[in-house]
């Protein structure tokens, strides 16, 4: 199929979709600068601009490139997106941390690209494989090769792109036709640890898996083993806990109690909150954030953007955003539904399932339902490594949902 004709099959409202929220962010952006810079060169507004060049040209690369060599390649591209984990190191730290690689006054973040990268190789491995996953054991290849990138991404350390890497791994186990009881059994040693800050909870849980593998008629080896790990990994949850950096447990800490550290930790999620509150349903009109104009709220360009967006142009822009999210995510997920070959079925669901991971944690932070992680908003956010590869997943989602002979 040439270029043109599978241009006409692809879903180009994607490309709308897209578009409209790339101007809710730049409107922010422009909104944000015009105190000082607007149009000069060091405006973010202006840099953001610019990136769209970079960005436009991956999407119609991914878009292009014939499936095939998508699929034999994928491995090869995964090792070397590994392997540029460690430039950072090469490089020197940025702001305390090992995530950017700066050439020429222009920085990259290797995570990023690791993150749709790891997805297209994880489609590979689960569609060759397909009849060979029937087994809780055959899980083992997957779940190792998502853990690997993942334990590199938190050392640099960013915990927010480390989840990003490995949120895809159970939706697409789920899609390729994993027993559900195996997911129950993947996801358990997390919940157990969660629920063992806990004596009820962790009580509760245990119960409740002990239930669900005596339900399951499996061998009473795999029940002890299941049963008797879970109690094990509750049990090291201070250790895990001792484990995290202060910050970092000032985060979760500050979820459960915002008073906790108003002025610290707490800081960011109580100007996020007050700004999406004060914005109210039609938004204080731009330019006139009172809360993004006096600097209260951090990181406003990347992380908080959605709360700038909904403190000027109120509750109304940041639903209209999140319709426009789900349309975009729930369409991809239904073209994977459709989607008769394997591959590009497993690879169009990885990329909903990413970009929807970065949009719940995202959205849940800025109104504290989830801790902070600093992950921007696809689409949205300033960024330039990270408008390329939201650009470059689209492309390949949209690749993937044309059907070739290629």
């Amino acid at each position: 199929m040439n270029f043109y004709n599978k241009l006409k099959d692809a879903p180009l409202h994607w490309l709308v979709l897209v578009f409209i929220l790339n101007v809710f962010g730049l409107m922010a952006l422009y909104s944000i600068s015009q105190d000082s810079v607007t149009l000069s060169m060091s405006s973010r507004f202006v840099k953001f601009l610019f990136w769209f060049f970079p960005a436009i040209g991956t999407f119609f690369f991914f878009f292009a490139i014939p499936k095939r060599f998508i699929h034999e390649y994928s491995y090869i591209a995964v090792v070397l997106a590994f392997a540029s984990l460690f430039l950072p190191y090469l490089t020197g730290p940025v702001a305390g941390t090992y995530r950017w690689v700066s050439l020429s006054g222009v920085s990259y973040q290797p995570a990023e690209t690791m993150k749709w990268l790891v997805i297209i190789a994880l489609a590979r491995y689960l569609s060759d494989n397909r009849f060979k996953l029937k087994k809780a054991r055959s899980m083992f290849v997957p779940i190792v090769a998502v853990l690997i990138p993942t334990v590199v991404v938190v050392k640099q350390p960013d915990l927010g792109s480390a989840v990003i890497v490995m949120a895809p791994l159970i939706p697409l186990l789920y899609w390729v036709g994993v027993k559900p009881l195996h997911i129950f059994l993947l996801l358990a040693p997390i919940l157990s640890i969660i629920t063992a800050f806990n004596y009820y909870t962790f009580t509760a849980w245990i119960i409740l898996i002990a239930v669900v593998l005596y339900l399951s008629q499996t061998t009473l080896r795999v029940m002890l083993t299941n049963f008797f790990v879970n109690i094990f990994l509750g049990l090291l949850t201070p250790l895990l806990w001792n484990g995290l950096h202060i910050y970092q447990k000032e985060r979760v800490l500050v979820l459960l109690d915002l008073t906790r550290d108003p002025l610290g930790a707490a800081y960011q999620v109580i100007q996020s909150q007050t700004a999406i509150g004060s914005g109210g349903l039609w938004g204080k009109g731009f330019g006139r954030g009172t809360q993004t104009h006096l600097k209260f709220l951090p990181e406003q360009e990347t992380d908080f953007i959605f709360s700038v967006i909904g403190e000027e142009f109120g509750f109304i822009a940041v639903a209209f955003i999140l319709v426009l999210f789900a349309v975009l995510v729930l369409d991809m997920v239904q073209r994977a539904y459709r989607t008769s070959e394997r591959f590009p079925s497993l690879v169009l669901f990885g990329i909903a399932a990413l970009f929807m991971s970065h949009i719940f944690i995202n959205v849940g932070m800025t109104v504290n339902l989830l801790p902070v992680k600093g992950l921007p908003l696809p689409f949205i956010s300033y960024g330039g490594t990270f408008l390329v590869s939201c650009y470059s997943m689209l492309g390949l989602a949209m690749n993937m949902s044309v059907e070739t002979n290629d």
